[in-house]
């Protein structure tokens, strides 16, 4: 069968019923997606097949998107994306900068707000970019270990331990 529009050969069979009559279609590949994103564009009109094949593809592109999303990762703590949607937990103050556009929709529904109102546990505001910067100095430490660079690792041990007498004295 040919498509109604040229005469390539049809490859997309189509019946709306959206009319009283059903109204069959048969279109070639490239008149197809025409179609498609005409009924994508006229969403207000009764749902129809071409609308629901229209919309998996969007769902498909969003899906492309989340997966791009999940290979981002925090340049301190090394968490990605995808880690924190399976576990719900952040890695590092940094997080919330590094994924914001992504985590204040979720915030905002969770908690009506982004802002934290409320009390605070005494010096919480004091030492947290020393904190970022002992995970990130651990995580470091642990990467040369792994490449066998003891130099940078027991410098880096020296730096982490230098932070963390400075905190407790």
């Amino acid at each position: 069968m040919k498509c109604q529009h040229c005469e390539k050969p049809a490859t997309f069979h189509i019946t709306e019923l959206t009319d009283e009559v059903p109204e069959e279609l048969h279109l070639c590949e490239e008149h197809a997606r025409i179609y498609l994103m005409q009924a994508d564009v006229n969403e207000e009109d009764v749902p129809s097949i071409a609308g629901a094949l229209a919309q998996h593809l969007n769902i498909n592109e969003a899906a492309e998107q989340l997966a791009k999303l999940d290979q981002q990762a925090c340049p301190l703590c090394g968490i990605t994306f995808y880690e924190f949607r399976h576990v719900g937990r952040l890695g590092c103050p940094h997080d919330y900068i590094c994924f914001e556009e992504e985590i204040d929709p979720i915030i905002s529904n969770i908690h009506s707000a982004t802002v934290h109102v409320g009390k605070k546990p005494r010096g919480a505001a004091e030492g947290t970019d020393q904190r970022t910067d002992l995970i990130r100095l651990r995580r470091e430490m642990e990467q040369a270990i792994q490449v066998e660079d003891y130099e940078k690792a027991s410098q880096l041990r020296d730096q982490i331990v230098g932070i963390e007498k400075e905190q407790s004295g």
